[in-house]
């Protein structure tokens, strides 16, 4: 086999080598037929949250236990293919199998990224909120722009996707809104997505077809469950009761069904309107702040813990992280990684996990930011 053939051969198994570690596929073969045996018992469904806890469970040990077979069947494949083009003397074979190696490389690498994911809630489900930035109606398109790209993101991974909260803007767009992405890992892959991000484009609101800079900040925190034990005392709380202002159907706005919880000691604020009943509505604000102080708590330690990585995750109004410029040229950008990507559209349409994949490599590994660019 050709010399970069066995070099692409040799990372991948090194990769792989990792993954089957960090899953210790002995134990989670074990754990998986313990899982089938409770699926087969008839009282499983008795408690029906147990059950979906386990069903869950069991879902994700069989793909990430399928996963590795597979993967481990494709590096086989594509290795035949190319000593298969060297003993025929066929060229377009075995450029072939060095094609599958390479992108087996790449899927590779992107999955050792994700067993890093180790954080204490990295496998949690995540609350995403967007806010639009000072520009009125421009920066509250914006905002609903990044909204739907982090909700079509999480339809390309299959998660269930569902809008928690919704402030529509005065004109056109939202002024805030928080989504709930439910699925393995999903705070993990989107925690790195907190900052401000920027806009830049010939303004659809603009009747001088004006170049416009907008900007939006997003906040990611998890779903904590009841093992994570957070004191919210009631009498720090202020609750507020209002009428549902985004989009949900006539009912909707019929009642003060949603509910506003502000953390007076913290500042922090959440907010609630996805169900039609204000019990529903506060009991998951309440859920929510208990993820926010957690997140903070868990920023608190990070920032003693080391301030250089601290200014790399900071969030305030002031740190932008990506730029996505549809005018006069198309580009987006992290300011962080350097990473890049001459697609916006795919983007803003849920095409994020390159972008995902660059900031948490830089997390794991190290790295500086890359340059920013700018434009006027």
């Amino acid at each position: 086999m050709r010399a970069e053939a066995e070099a692409l051969v040799e990372s991948i198994k090194q990769s792989m080598g990792l993954l089957r570690r960090h899953l210790d596929v002995d134990t989670a073969t074990r754990r998986l037929a313990e899982l089938n045996a409770k699926v087969e018992d008839p009282d499983l469904w008795n408690d029906a949250d147990a059950a979906q806890k386990i069903m869950r469970e069991r879902t994700e040990l069989e793909d990430r236990l399928g996963s590795i077979a597979r993967f481990e069947r494709d590096l086989e494949d594509a290795a035949t293919l190319v000593e298969l083009g060297e003993m025929e003397e066929d060229a377009d074979t075995e450029q072939e199998g060095i094609a599958q190696l390479k992108a087996l490389k790449v899927e590779a690498e992107r999955r050792q990224v994700e067993a890093l994911l180790s954080g204490e809630v990295d496998g949690n489900d995540t609350y995403i909120e967007v806010h639009s930035g000072a520009g009125g109606t421009e920066s509250c398109d914006w905002a609903r722009m990044l909204f739907r790209m982090y909700a079509r993101w999480g339809e390309r991974h299959k998660f269930k996707v569902e809008i928690i909260e919704e402030t529509s803007g005065d004109e056109a767009g939202i002024k805030s809104a928080t989504l709930v992405v439910k699925g393995h890992n999903a705070h993990g892959w989107a925690k790195t997505e907190s900052g401000v991000h920027r806009l830049v484009r010939i303004s659809p609101f603009d009747s001088n077809a004006r170049r416009h800079t907008s900007f939006a900040s997003v906040w990611v925190y998890p779903v904590i469950d009841d093992k994570v034990e957070i004191d919210v005392k009631e009498s720090d709380c202020r609750i507020d009761t209002y009428r549902s202002s985004g989009a949900g159907g006539q009912h909707v706005n019929t009642t003060d069904s949603a509910v506003r919880i502000t953390h007076i000691p913290s500042g922090i604020v959440v907010a609630c309107q996805g169900e039609r009943s204000q019990h529903k509505n506060r009991a998951t604000a309440w859920n929510m702040l208990r993820a926010r102080l957690y997140e903070a708590e868990m920023m608190r330690r990070e920032a003693e813990n080391s301030k250089t990585e601290a200014s790399k995750t900071e969030i305030g109004w002031g740190h932008q992280i990506r730029s996505y410029v549809l005018q006069p040229y198309q580009l987006v950008k992290d300011l962080r990684t350097g990473h890049t990507s001459g697609a916006p559209d795919d983007v803003l349409d849920g095409g994020l996990d390159s972008f995902m994949e660059a900031s948490l490599a830089q997390r794991v590994y190290g790295g500086g930011p890359g340059e920013v660019e700018d434009v006027d």
